[in-house]
């Protein structure tokens, strides 16, 4: 039986850092067979974060989040899938709004507040959270353990991948400001020579976590 797997972007830029690395996980995924649905979350409709309705935690609507708008389809997508790969970037110190929407809801509908089933997610899935930064890969390594161990109760086991330092720009000297915190050839030479190994880490975790 053929494996769905949803990947997210949940960052604006297409064919950069974190568009890369989601896609090559999602390479991984399809070359055991599985086929891959994609979300870019900055190119859907209008949406919003968890609006604190609670529609989710009467019996009738359990496990699904009753807020319509352009998150839908992809809740809808991850509740029917075999697994889900979600990426992004940092932002001021966190992932970004785009992230946190989904990710509040996501987790909210499978939240019961009860003590003795505090999850009444049924059907748990492998996760890969991918996050890129311009930070140490371990600058943020307690928040995305923080963001592991919420996914793990809630939607499925969860594995992490983080990319730091990454290059942002193609040309530091065109930007209108110096950035002068920065070294352009230390960047470029980190995304020439370990950013490809990365590329291979997700590949290799994509095609792993959904054998």
């Amino acid at each position: 039986m053929t494996k769905t797997i949803i990947a997210v972007n949940a960052g604006p830029r297409a064919n950069w850092n974190t568009d890369t690395l989601i896609t090559e996980a999602s390479k991984g995924a399809e070359s055991t067979g599985a086929v891959v649905q994609r979300f870019d979350l900055f190119r859907l409709e209008r949406y919003t974060g968890c609006i604190s309705c609670f529609g989710c935690k009467k019996e009738r609507f359990k496990g699904h989040c009753v807020c319509r708008d352009g998150l839908t389809p992809v809740l809808d997508a991850i509740r029917e899938a075999d697994g889900l790969i979600i990426g992004s970037p940092n932002y001021l110190g966190d992932l970004t709004a785009s992230f946190r929407a989904l990710y509040e809801r996501l987790i909210f509908q499978n939240l019961t507040y009860n003590l003795e089933t505090p999850c009444c997610n049924e059907r748990p899935i492998p996760v890969l959270l991918i996050m890129t930064s311009n930070a140490p890969d371990t600058m943020y390594l307690d928040k995305m353990q923080n963001y592991q161990q919420t996914l793990n109760r809630f939607v499925g086991p969860a594995q992490v991948l983080i990319s730091g330092d990454t290059l942002q720009l193609k040309d530091y000297s065109k930007t209108d400001w110096q950035w002068s915190m920065f070294d352009p050839e230390k960047k470029a030479l980190r995304h020439e020579t370990v950013f490809p190994q990365e590329c291979k880490k997700a590949f290799e975790m994509g095609a792993e976590i959904f054998k």
